[in-house]
C-alpha cells in the first residue's frame, strides 16, 4: 500500500510539474504545506532560495501561511532564513506580524537574524511591538534582540507599543 501511496504521488508530482516549472511549483508547495511535493522537488534540485514575483522565497511563504511542516523542512534542506522579499521583510517579519509564536521558534533555531531590519528600518520586534504580540516579544527579547534598534522614521519597539497604547508591550520592553 505505501509503495502504491508514493507511486501515486510520484506520478502527481511529474503531471504537476510538467504544467508548471518546477520554481513556480516550490511556490505552490510552499504555500499549501505539500511536504512530499516539496521534497520531490528538493530531491531534484529545485532552488530553494529562488524568489517569486513580490520577492519571496518559499521559506517566506511557507511561514507567512503557518505552513510549519514545509518551512521545517526547508530549513533542515538549507533554506537561507535571512532572504529578504521586494520589501526587504524576512520570513521572521512575517510570522511576527501573523503572530505565529511556534514558527518564531522554528525561525530563530536556525540562526534568523534576529535584529535584520528592512527597507524601512523595522525589525520582528517592530513588528511584534506594533501588532501586540506580547508572546513574541518574550521570545525575541529572551533570544537576545536589540531593544535600541531605530526605524527609518526614528522609532523603536517601545515607541510602537507606547503608540498602540499597549501597556503590557511597553512594560516588557522597557525591562
Amino acid at each position: 500500500m505505501k509503495k502504491r501511496c508514493v507511486y501515486i504521488a510520484t506520478v502527481l508530482i511529474l503531471l504537476f510539474t510538467s504544467f508548471v516549472s518546477a520554481q513556480e511549483a516550490i511556490f505552490a508547495a510552499a504555500r499549501n504545506n505539500n511536504t512530499l511535493l516539496m521534497n520531490e522537488l528538493l530531491l531534484n534540485n529545485a532552488d530553494i532560495n529562488s524568489i517569486d514575483e513580490r520577492g519571496s522565497t518559499a521559506l517566506i511563504i511557507a511561514c507567512y501561511n503557518d505552513n510549519y511542516e514545509v518551512a521545517k523542512l526547508l530549513l533542515e534542506k538549507g533554506a537561507n532564513p535571512n532572504c529578504q522579499d521586494k520589501m526587504g521583510n524576512t520570513a521572521l517579519m512575517g510570522v511576527c506580524f501573523k503572530r505565529l509564536d511556534k514558527m518564531v521558534q522554528l525561525l530563530l533555531e536556525y540562526k534568523t537574524d534576529i535584529d535584520q531590519q528592512n527597507f524601512n528600518g523595522a525589525n520582528a520586534l517592530i513588528f511584534a511591538a506594533t501588532f501586540g504580540a506580547d508572546t513574541i516579544i518574550k521570545i525575541l527579547i529572551d533570544k537576545g534582540a536589540n531593544l535600541k534598534i531605530r526605524d527609518n522614521y526614528n522609532k523603536t519597539a517601545l515607541d510602537y507599543a507606547i503608540i498602540q497604547e499597549n501597556q503590557e508591550i511597553v512594560k516588557l520592553l522597557m525591562q
